[in-house]
């Protein structure tokens, strides 16, 4: 239960107290359990967003309340961490300048332009699928998200300095990155009705593109952190609601 609470605690702003004392353990169970969190996180979206349509407002609209609503639950901190990213990987330094202008608290030009065009991404995802009626997809895609999370926390050494990225890095084993991955592309069959292999192959474009990219930020940063992390779950949030959103005709 110290998992499922430290998990909650991390993830949301729900009122759930997490253990007084985390190690590497703890950590690794809370990250394990990530997508259950994202699984619940997709589940408000996707009802919220229908809520939103059926109360009459555009989809656009409703996308984009949603895409803002998601940011309040979670303290907007994988917003925070993409822009901090996106500026360190737009710095030309060494890895400790990048580390420290990600740690500055400000954002900068490629920080913004990031943020503005995820959540663009994001917002006109989910409109389009509400058109859709996909409702699945939009809950798989803020699950898949924190998928992702569980591979960047395989096989990648925490960067100097990172507190939370010492705790989480590297605490996956391989079988515990392919029994969520498959999970979640299980699922993903039935979230676009009448096209079985859209799903499957948004989930994969989405966690692939995730661990190239955290991939990159290891080389660039010297390693794994919380802001990386935050990168991760937006960007694979984004390109899977967009692969899931295509408008597919099938005969």
């Amino acid at each position: 239960m110290n998992g499922v609470r430290l998990a909650i605690s991390w993830l949301t702003v729900l009122p759930v107290r997490g253990p007084d004392a985390v190690d590497r353990p703890a950590a690794g169970r809370a990250i394990l359990l990530a997508p259950l969190v994202g699984a619940l996180l997709g589940a408000g979206a996707a009802a919220l967003l229908g809520a939103l349509s059926r109360a009459g407002a555009s989809t656009a609209l409703a996308g984009l309340l949603v895409v803002g609503a998601l940011a309040l639950i979670t303290r907007g901190m994988h917003l925070d961490g993409l822009a901090d990213t996106l500026d360190g990987l737009g710095s030309y330094g060494p890895p400790e300048r990048a580390r420290e202008i990600m740690k500055s608290g400000g954002a900068g030009p490629f920080g913004v332009a990031g943020l503005v065009f995820t959540i663009g991404v994001q917002a006109f995802s989910f409109a389009a699928l509400a058109d859709s009626g996909r409702w699945l997809a939009v809950a798989l895609a803020v699950a898949t998200g924190r998928v992702a999370v569980i591979l960047a926390c395989r096989g990648v050494p925490a960067a100097p300095g990172t507190g939370f990225g010492i705790l989480v890095a590297d605490t996956q084993s391989a079988l515990v990155v392919a029994a969520w991955s498959a999970i979640a592309i299980g699922l993903a069959v039935l979230a676009v009705p009448g096209c079985a292999w859209l799903g499957p192959l948004a989930v994969v474009l989405g966690l692939v593109a995730s661990a190239i990219l955290v991939r990159h930020c290891a080389r660039r940063f010297g390693g794994l952190s919380g802001d990386v992390l935050g990168a991760a779950v937006e960007t694979t949030v984004a390109l899977t609601a967009a692969v899931l959103s295509l408008a597919v005709h099938t005969g």
